[in-house]
């Protein structure tokens, strides 16, 4: 023990072990500011002046101009003398780098860990003989008791003991991770400085995986990922049962391909309720869409006359040109559906009516729309040189991933980089402190039932490419449960405000991967869909726990 105690650091013996790395780069940084004051330092000031004065409004054009030509003439003056220091200060800064990898590490933070190794042994030892302890009190107290009811309150006093002992062995464990983890960290505040605020990858690489397992709970991240660790270790299960059962691999690059091909279409429903979800909504019509996007586009995209009837009425659109049937029909998929999710936005956000409500009676007229139109009858196949103008395969690759790449792009970048994506966050996250903020909450909700409208339309006119057509008012029947179920596979709260684009990608390869598995292994569809409800419910429950453990 009193080897231990020997290498536990006071916070004056640390202190006092830093102090000479201190002195020394802080000498080199005195140095450095010295030189930079009338370079580095002037220039980054002249450019904020420009920039104010470029967006000062009670400038005229003339006093604006004026102002930017003499900042700007200082700032040249002061980048001659940045260019002039530039090289004493990358000495400087070197010297100080050198002397850091040199020292820091071997004299300060290499004493700091063993410290708080020591440490941490000791907090345990401590817990451990205050647990013995508190036990033996324990049971000498209960040797004196006969009444039931100060039985129950010694037991109970006991526990609240043991608890605030546990309590105190974790605080003292963070205290130890605390200090290793500043200990770690000055060095890097030192180069900060140094550099202003420039690091290598490598440097920021270390520095993120530093900050990962300082702030690393399992808990929490048994509750984030546990789903993904689960479904990865079934897929795992899967590629070795499948070479036993049907004697060919299941990670094929074919296998691959049809995975993404399957996905790709899928991609576009997931995105679009994606931010529904994000509003704490859903999309039950999702199916009935693409029912309605498929029968469309094949009518129009059709080989040969149409057969069968819309309305009792045959269209022929043999007259037109491939490319232009091609258009149209994504045009009116596009417009058909993107009508339909208008009218629901405008109901939810007008009379604030629920999603669930909303979107379902849209499914119900869709479905009845399409049904009473066509009959119900399948309309056969498009034309056969069609998908080969939207979705070709070159050298057997299947250019549709290459659509859902482009989608993931868009949305990505509208949720992210766009005025309407931050206020589709902030009206997620708490609408009634959005409308205060001047986010007109009605067009957002409007606006996110559009964008899905419009994607739900591109899926289904790409299925339809993809599927040869076969377009009738039943086909898509389910696939709202799969778009909805890979959103929140993929971190898309239903409590709003919450999501990401590449979660969403995640969830959506993950089921399909999961179908196309089961599939190749002749599990009955009707056994897959008990797979994907328990996947939801477990996936739902982690994230309520989530929401829950925040609160």
């Amino acid at each position: 023990m009193d080897n231990g105690n020997n290498k536990v650091l006071t916070a004056e013996q640390e202190e006092k072990l830093r102090q000479p790395i201190d002195d020394y780069v802080g000498q080199i940084q005195e140095k450095i500011d010295a030189l930079r004051a009338d370079g580095v330092d002037k220039v980054i000031a002249f450019q904020s002046a420009i920039d104010s004065a470029k967006r000062d409004k009670s400038l005229s054009k003339e006093e604006k101009e004026t102002k930017i030509a003499t900042y700007q003439k200082d700032m040249e003056q002061a980048k001659a003398v940045e260019a002039k220091n530039k090289d004493q200060i990358d000495k400087l800064i070197a010297d100080a780098e050198t002397y850091l990898k040199a020292h820091f590490d071997k004299e300060y933070y290499q004493p700091v860990c063993e410290s708080c190794k020591v440490e941490k042994v000791l907090a345990k030892e401590n817990y451990d003989k205050r647990v013995a302890e508190l036990n033996k009190n324990h049971q000498e107290n209960l040797a004196k008791l006969t009444d039931h009811q100060e039985i129950k309150d010694e037991k109970y006093v006991h526990k609240n003991l043991l608890f605030d002992a546990k309590m105190q062995l974790d605080k003292d464990y963070q205290q130890i991770k605390d200090r290793k983890h500043l200990a770690y960290a000055h060095e890097y505040h030192l180069i900060d400085m140094l550099r202003m605020s420039k690091f290598t990858f490598m440097e920021t690489r270390a520095q993120k995986w530093e900050n990962y397992k300082y702030t690393f709970n399992r808990r929490s991240f048994l509750l984030k990922n546990g789903l993904y660790i689960a479904i990865v270790l079934v897929f795992i299960a899967l590629c070795i049962i499948t070479p036993m059962v049907k004697h060919s691999p299941l990670l094929t690059y074919n296998n691959v391909l049809n995975i993404l091909q399957q996905a790709s279409p899928r991609m576009f429903l997931a995105l679009g309720v994606a931010a529904l979800i994000l509003l704490t909504g859903t999309d039950l019509s999702i199916g009935r869409m693409v029912g309605m996007g498929m029968t469309s586009a094949t009518i129009i995209m059709h080989q040969g006359i149409n057969t069968g009837a819309v309305f009792g009425h045959i269209f022929d659109f043999t007259g037109m040109s491939l490319g232009g049937r091609v258009i149209l029909a994504l045009v009116v998929c596009i417009v058909l559906c993107t009508f339909f999710t208008s009218i629901a936005g405008f109901f939810t956000a007008k009379f604030k009516m629920h999603p669930f409500i909303s979107t379902m009676a849209n499914m119900l007229v869709i479905f009845g729309l399409v049904t009473y139109a066509t009959k119900g009858v399948s309309f056969g196949a498009i034309e056969p040189a069609i998908p080969s103008m939207i979705i070709p395969k070159i050298n057997g690759f299947p250019t549709i991933i290459l659509w859902a790449v482009a989608a993931v792009a868009i949305v990505w970048f509208i949720w992210n980089k766009t005025t309407f994506g931050k206020n589709l966050y902030a009206v997620g996250g708490n609408p009634e402190a959005a409308a205060v903020s001047g986010i007109s909450v009605f067009w957002v909700t409007v606006g996110a039932f559009m964008m899905a409208g419009v994607l739900y339309g591109f899926g289904s006119w790409l299925e339809c490419a993809r599927m040869v057509g076969s377009g009738s008012a039943a086909y898509g029947q389910g696939w709202e449960m799969d778009a909805i179920a890979a959103c929140v596979v993929g971190g898309v709260s239903f409590t709003g405000g919450i999501g990401k684009i590449s979660g969403v990608v995640v969830g959506v390869l993950i089921f399909t991967a999961l179908t196309y598995s089961l599939t190749i292994l002749g599990i009955d569809t009707n056994l897959q869909f008990v797979f994907e409800g328990i996947i939801i419910l477990v996936a739902v429950t982690l994230d309520c726990l989530k929401y829950v453990q925040k609160k």
